[in-house]
């Protein structure tokens, strides 16, 4: 269990380290039908009734599209060096393939003048989960074209922006996409089908490594990586079904995203799992594993994991731990497995630069009569985690950055504006911001370690 007030070892992040903060598109921009923009599949998921709590939407969310100029405001009032953003598909290709919207192009081309003029590095997700609803009806990520379809958008972002971005993620939590999206239901495109879930997973990977190509074709000197939301995984018990069952859960969330982008192919033992054929062709492995300059690891919470063989694939669900806090969204609390991922992606795949690009926590918080926002559970977790940082830094994890989960409150998909992870407090009604008590520690330990770096220098 983590200490809750641990001190955070600001001394062993890097002289030139990136502070930063995260969002997605779909979650904070708003403005979903103008300037061209067409819908993407999470429109369509989140106006279809029943699939969203509150029956919210990202219709407004927190109208970034109009106030992005006051957020960036927020970022250098914050001390953050790094903004990691995503360009949203259906602003760029409002078709998914076909002709460009000029609009949307400039909307990204002025943000990003706008973030280096405030000397905060931009770092660039292509995909953020928002496929335009346009490829969707042609197939979606299940089907070959979307991939293809996807390099040539990221060509396109690349020619625009790539003479000003360096930072490149084509990828964001494929697995999320994949599995919740098209094996559990809960995400876009809200799809229960395993054999459409591992031909998803195929061909996000393989998008990937053609859009990695396509970014480096453009952009000198470009840094590619991909971003993974891993779990640290253990059996609930010794009982030896639930070390196969945590043997699974690990190939289901790890493995199976790590291994391809790394050389070895899909495993072997999760292809035996699933049963399902992959759409392989030739050459497809060599795309997939195009070479990466850094890992993106997004970390929230551990795994205990018990045999559930009535249960979909890989057959394991998760056990809830007495004796561990929990966040707003019931997630345990324990940094240790945020350090042990660190760890094996140093270890176990030779990572050669990592970044913590999510890692944050939901709670209720509540705007007190004179206007602060006061969130002691958030701000400690923040520390717990960074502190776990340092540790794995210590031991040689080459962590180049962190990224907190988020800048904003924001729509928090399935479960809408319930669950705020944000440093900064949206005020959804009149689309107020104010800054918490976790976004003025963040930029304390910021100025703490700036102050370092200055004096070593």
């Amino acid at each position: 269990m983590s200490d809750p007030h641990p001190t955070v070892d600001v001394s062993a992040f890097p002289h030139d380290f990136l502070w930063g903060t995260a969002t997605s598109a779909y979650q904070i921009e708003g403005a979903v039908a103008e300037d061209g923009r067409t819908p993407s599949i999470w429109d369509t998921f989140a106006h279809t009734p029943g699939r969203i709590d509150g029956g919210d939407d990202g219709d407004i969310a927190c109208d970034h599209y109009h106030r992005w100029r006051e957020d960036i405001g927020l970022m250098r009032q914050l001390g953050t060096n790094a903004y990691r953003l995503s360009v949203a598909w259906p602003r760029i290709v409002p078709g998914g393939s076909g002709p460009v919207n000029p609009k949307g192009l400039a909307f990204y081309d002025e943000l990003i003048d706008a973030l280096l003029a405030a000397d905060i590095t931009p770092s660039v997700t292509l995909y953020h989960w928002d496929l335009p609803q346009a490829l969707q009806d042609r197939g979606g990520w299940p089907v070959r074209e979307t991939a293809e379809h996807f390099a040539a958008y990221a060509a396109v972002v690349a020619e625009r922006l790539g003479d000003r971005v360096k930072h490149w993620t084509p990828l964001n939590e494929p697995l999320c996409s994949a599995w919740i999206g098209h094996l559990e239901g809960r995400m876009a495109p809200g799809l229960t089908d395993l054999t459409a879930a591992v031909r998803a997973s195929y061909h996000l990977l393989l998008g990937h490594g053609l859009a990695t190509r396509a970014i480096r074709a453009a952009v000198p000197g470009a840094e590619v990586g991909i971003v993974n939301n891993l779990a640290h995984v253990e059996p609930a018990t010794e009982r030896p079904e639930d070390h196969a069952a945590a043997r699974r859960m690990d190939g289901h969330a790890n493995r199976w995203w790590l291994d391809p982008v790394h050389g070895r192919g899909f495993p072997a033992d999760m292809l035996e799992v699933y049963g399902v054929q992959l759409p392989q062709k030739t050459g497809d492995m060599a795309a997939i594993a195009e070479p990466l300059d850094w890992l993106g690891l997004n970390y929230y919470f551990p795994s205990a994991v018990a045999d559930d063989p009535s249960g979909p694939a890989p057959y394991a669900a998760a056990v809830a731990r007495p004796g561990l806090p929990r966040t707003g969204m019931d997630w345990e609390v324990d940094a240790h497995g945020i350090e042990a991922l660190l760890l094996r992606l140093t270890h176990d795949y030779g990572a050669r630069k990592l970044y913590v690009t999510e890692n944050g926590s939901a709670y209720p918080d509540v705007v007190r009569p004179d206007g602060t926002v006061d969130d002691p559970e958030r701000a400690a977790y923040l520390e717990q985690h960074l502190a776990a940082c340092a540790r794995a830094i210590r031991q040689g994890a080459p962590l180049a950055g962190y990224f907190a989960w988020s800048l904003l409150d924001n729509f928090e998909w399935a479960y809408g504006y319930d669950k705020r992870f944000g440093l900064v407090h949206v005020d959804y009604a009149t689309q107020k911001r104010t800054i918490k008590g976790s976004g003025h520690r963040y930029a304390d330990l910021v100025r703490r370690h700036g102050a370092l770096a200055r004096r070593a220098a």
